[in-house]
């Protein structure tokens, strides 16, 4: 079994179709054939259904793309713990996020290819539970995300800070001059929010839910920067991190009385794996905008 050869059978696996993924392995398909048949020989079962020109993963090829995947990782960083042994700063930096920290990373993302052009880095957002499940399977290098408490044991951590969960609406909404508002004054409201799976949205619910406040919920959508262009026409009320609003001009954040709902703020990466320096270098340039 080889290297090359399970790289074309995920290519493979992602492409199904076995042209497009020798075009994009830059190999002939009858070499990608032959490759992927020779590991279905030496596996013992078919990893592939053949349907006309195109491929469906058998169960074994499913079961197999992941372990495929992970020694493709693997190997990954291995070679960049070399290179960074070496000072060669290059490779992939992959982070995970979620919407909140969009005002935190762009100055960040600003200076940091200036000072380390061999880096080529890529932003994945998402809710929470995404993020960590990529982050556990080598997906992702890092993640940026908030916790009511501490994350698991699985997972190496460093808090940044702690944010508010507030109320939002336009500037032009009647409730935009309220000082704040109480939690019982949500009851019955019309609200727009973050699909459940958010950790903000679902940390909302386990508290209305305790407080026996029951808002009108009439949209949802896994997309906050949409949810924020909604509030922006007037009608509209959400509650979400106050972080969310950072750049939003036109939307106000109204406080919640009482005691004040704290998200805390988390960078988290793999527990007992190679850290690239890469990740580590990221960090403190995100930091250095946190202390801004």
């Amino acid at each position: 079994m080889e290297l090359r050869q399970l790289a074309y059978f995920v290519k493979a696996a992602e492409t199904a179709h076995f042209t497009a993924a020798a075009a994009a392995m830059y190999i002939t398909q009858s070499t990608l054939s032959q490759q992927i048949k020779a590991l279905e020989t030496e596996l013992g079962m078919p990893l592939f259904d053949r349907v006309g020109k195109h491929v469906q993963l058998t169960e074994a090829g499913s079961v197999f793309l992941l372990h495929a995947r992970q020694v493709l990782l693997d190997v990954e960083k291995g070679k960049q713990a070399i290179e960074d042994l070496q000072n060669l700063l290059t490779g992939e930096l992959r982070i995970g996020a979620t919407y909140a920290f969009t005002s935190l990373l762009l100055p960040a993302l600003t200076s940091f290819p200036g000072k380390y052009p061999g880096i080529r880095i890529f932003v994945d957002y998402g809710n929470t539970e995404e993020l960590e499940r990529k982050l556990r399977s080598s997906e992702l290098d890092f993640i940026l995300a908030f916790h009511q408490l501490k994350p698991g044991k699985e997972f190496e951590y460093q808090e940044m800070f702690t944010s508010k969960v507030v109320m939002a609406v336009s500037k032009k909404h009647p409730m935009a001059q309220l000082k704040e508002i109480d939690l019982k004054s949500l009851n019955g409201m019309e609200l727009i929010l973050a699909s459940k799976g958010f950790s903000s949205r679902d940390f909302l619910s386990e508290v209305l839910e305790k407080h026996k406040v029951y808002p009108a919920v009439k949209i949802e959508l896994n997309d906050v920067h949409a949810i924020l262009s909604l509030l922006e026409s007037g009608h509209w009320v959400t509650l979400l991190n106050e972080r969310a609003l950072n750049g939003w001009k036109n939307l106000v954040a109204v406080p919640i009385a009482g005691k004040a709902l704290l998200r805390r703020a988390y960078i988290l990466w793999q527990k007992g794996t190679y850290r690239k320096k890469a990740v580590d270098l990221f960090v403190k340039e995100l930091l250095k905008t946190e202390v801004r």
